[in-house]
């Protein structure tokens, strides 16, 4: 069988140390103590640990690298990001490599064990809908490699980031709703410890809140960023004794499933049901009737993430939150005649 080969984090956790301490060791750092440089460069031998010769030429030549991690490669908003940091990170001089996390925890922490190994300069990354564990990020911090969130964040007070004002949008889509005829107002969202599910569903309940329209619990379904599940969450919706006479989606993979379910059902988009979602992408304009959108402006917060990260290489200790405003988009699907 083939065998994995060994890495920092494999030697920093068989002699209970940090990465950090293995790394500086294994450079003969000043900053650890002799014993432990023995230590490690002894065990390093033992467990045939090897350099990425490909990481040790892209630190002595150009480009140089930064790495991102990507909860889904294949949506066309996490593409938008990518060609925004893409674009500014060529201006300045670096290349990109991105990792998609898939949305699990687990291959989130293996893409940034990656682009540790890699010693990428900087990362960027937004948070997997399943991860509730951060050490991978202060291990990273630790080691002193500059570390930029967006979209989806998490301990804010260390980290610089940038998202959209989804609260704000949400507020503004679910009062168009209500200013053309919706009164039944569902929200089909993500997991709620993500802090952009929070944001947007505050701002829906915000609008319901400032019309006097009373909260009803079962018309908000927050689950699993999964087109299927929305589906499934839409027509549970759509069934039930008192159903939604309009829908605001969390993002495009819930849109398109909540256009779907109601489709599948017969009924009229938006005379029985009327609908907004957040998205960045063109195929709204492609559907009948045409989707009316929430425009995350994902390239410009590519181009603001990366800003920030080089900012961070180039040694400014200063941590930045950046808000990136949204568009409403109004097109046939949410005003009721």
């Amino acid at each position: 069988m083939k065998q994995r080969r060994v890495s920092l984090k494999d030697l920093a956790s068989k002699l209970g140390v940090s990465i950090a301490t293995v790394s500086r060791a294994l450079r003969n750092s000043h900053e650890v103590g002799e014993d432990m440089r023995n230590k490690v460069q002894q065990l390093a031998q033992e467990l045939n640990y090897r350099p990425n010769p490909f990481a040790q030429s892209l630190r002595k030549e150009a480009p140089r690298i930064i790495g991102v991690v990507l909860p889904n490669l294949v949506t066309h908003y996490y593409a938008s990001v990518l060609d925004g940091i893409e674009n500014y990170a060529r201006t300045q001089g670096y290349s990109v490599f991105s990792g998609n996390s898939h949305e699990t925890e687990h291959d989130e922490k293996l893409v940034v064990d990656s682009f540790v190994n890699m010693h990428v300069e900087g990362i960027i990354a937004c948070l997997s809908q399943e991860t509730s564990d951060f050490s991978h990020f202060v291990e990273v911090k630790n080691m002193g490699i500059p570390l930029v969130f967006f979209a989806r964040t998490c301990l804010q007070d260390d980290f610089s980031y940038v998202v959209a004002d989804g609260d704000v949008a949400a507020q503004e889509a679910t009062q168009h709703l209500i200013d053309y005829g919706s009164k039944r107002i569902a929200f089909v969202g993500g997991p709620n410890h993500l802090d952009m599910v929070r944001r947007r569903k505050h701002g829906y309940l915000e609008a319901l809140r400032e019309n006097k329209i009373s909260i009803d619990r079962d018309l908000v379904a927050c689950g699993k960023i999964d087109y299927q599940v929305a589906y499934d969450a839409a027509l549970s919706l759509l069934n039930s004794p008192n159903p939604p006479d309009a829908i605001l989606a969390f993002n495009d993979v819930i849109l398109y499933a909540v256009f779907e379910a109601v489709k599948s059902k017969g009924l009229r988009i938006p005379e029985d049901v009327a609908i907004v979602g957040f998205s960045d992408g063109d195929t709204a304009e492609y559907v009948t009737p045409r989707l009316t959108t929430i425009a995350d402006q994902a390239y410009d917060q590519g181009q603001m993430a990366c800003e920030l990260l080089l900012r961070a290489i180039g040694g400014d200790k200063k941590i930045y939150h950046e808000i990136v405003p949204m568009h409403l988009t109004v097109r046939d699907s949410s005003k009721k005649k």
